[in-house]
């Protein structure tokens, strides 16, 4: 059934949309990410322009989220404190990446600048994060249980907050940087920066892998939904019927995922993540590498 979406201007299949979304919420609900990282480039693939898969694609992240938000939350897997701490941060971040993702829209270099940003983080994420969980289930695997890290310098900053629910002591000037970075990413990529946030948060802030799920969650929300109404206000580029075909299939997806989620070791959990991550980077830059079929479009002005 083919449906015509009116801002990114052309038809799509509902049924692939749906299903596109509800992959997506899937991931949200077994790994902790808002699954931006990987709507935003299946919409560039299905010809969805950059800049409405960019907003649009951060305005899914919101539902698909939120449902997995929800069973952490009857589960008391959040630290809604790191959560706000890392928020704060985000919304700082989400407000400078629409700056400048406008700016350079009015260069036109904005496609350009999303894919690259794609490339390279995808690719460094999820190359140390493959590394890292296959030595830890190789050194779980011969009874020797990798020691916890500590962040001497982490120790030493100022300004430190007691975190009960993760059982940490520390400043509270890490996770607001995290969460700065995260939510300019957010606007830039359009993803809601959980395959960035859930490393960050195991192992620079040294949060237990338990409650790094849902309190990212919570952050994601807060920060896609900051990111979706500036991006819907400034660029006018939040397709709804495409959100909402995205949204619906999300939500749904989220309830399988985050059952799936509590029936797979954390060391598999971030195989099976690292290796999403780095086949989405490969497709993304064999795009870019190889010679589109028509070199040059020309458009018309009315």
């Amino acid at each position: 059934m083919q449906i015509y979406l009116p801002i990114a201007e052309l038809s799509v299949n509902a049924f692939l949309l749906l299903g596109l979304g509800g992959i997506v919420g899937v991931l949200s609900g077994m790994f902790g990410v808002g699954g931006g990282f990987l709507i935003t480039p299946l919409l560039f693939f299905i010809g969805i322009p950059p800049a409405v898969a960019v907003a649009t694609g951060a305005n899914q992240i919101v539902a698909s989220s939120f449902s997995a938000l929800l069973v952490h939350l009857k589960r008391k897997t959040v630290d809604l404190r790191m959560g706000s701490v890392l928020l704060a941060g985000g919304l700082v971040g989400a407000a400078a990446g629409v700056t400048i993702f406008n700016y350079l829209k009015s260069l036109g270099q904005v496609d350009l600048l999303v894919n690259l940003c794609y490339v390279v983080f995808l690719g460094i994420i999820g190359g140390l994060m493959l590394v890292e969980s296959l030595n830890a289930m190789y050194k779980t695997r011969t009874g020797k249980r990798p020691p916890r890290k500590k962040h001497t310098w982490i120790q030493k900053l100022p300004f430190k907050m007691r975190f009960r629910v993760t059982g940490l002591y520390i400043s509270v000037i890490p996770p607001l940087l995290v969460g700065a970075f995260v939510g300019l990413l957010a606007a830039i990529m359009g993803v809601g920066g959980g395959f960035i946030m859930v490393p960050a948060m195991i192992y620079l802030l040294g949060m237990p892998t338990k409650v790094v799920v849902g309190t990212s969650l919570f952050q994601i929300i807060f920060v896609a939904a900051f990111t979706t109404m500036l991006h819907a206000t400034t660029n006018y580029t939040v397709d709804i019927v495409l959100a909402v075909l995205l949204l619906i299939g999300g939500v749904i997806g989220a309830q399988f995922g985050t059952t799936l989620g509590t029936k797979l070791k954390a060391e598999q959990l971030r195989i099976l993540l690292a290796l999403l991550v780095l086949i989405v980077c490969g497709k993304l830059a064999l795009d870019l590498l190889l010679q589109p079929a028509e070199l040059y479009s020309v458009g018309f002005k009315s």
